[in-house]
């Protein structure tokens, strides 16, 4: 039985997906400050959507456009985390004219790495609830 896109992927599933080694993942980890995978008792990784999206971001910038380990870092570091999932997708950037729901009157300036925390443990938060509201209606 295949898993549902939302759920999560162990280092086995993920390099599967991926099309490559689980050492390649694990050594991604370490040159890559923005890849963080769950960590279950024992160091078992579980890989998010999102960790899965920015993988294959990172793998197509890699593998398939030429760049370096060092030019993923400074793309990511000069347009975050977005920009390396949009590569994944096959896109150039993220989409032009999309806007966030939510806009404050007045915007702070968090910076990339803050910001792409905050998406995923948003996605995460967003996740939680989507199963307990499931489990909830079965009462």
């Amino acid at each position: 039985m295949a898993k549902g896109p939302h759920a999560f992927r162990t280092i086995s599933e993920a390099a599967e997906e991926l099309g490559v080694p689980q050492h390649v993942l694990r050594f991604w980890e370490t040159k890559f400050s923005f890849i963080r995978p769950m960590k279950r008792a024992g160091g078992r990784r579980f890989y998010r959507p999102q960790d899965i999206a920015v993988l294959r971001g990172v793998r197509a910038l890699l593998h398939d456009e030429g760049y370096t380990i060092k030019g993923v870092q400074k793309l990511h570091k000069d347009q975050g985390v977005r920009r390396l999932a949009a590569a994944g997708e096959g896109r150039a950037a993220p989409e032009a004219g999309v806007e966030p729901d939510f806009r404050p009157d007045e915007a702070v300036d968090i910076g990339g790495e803050a910001r792409d925390r905050l998406s995923f443990a948003l996605a995460d938060l967003e996740a939680v609830k989507a199963r307990l509201d499931s489990l909830l209606k079965g009462r």
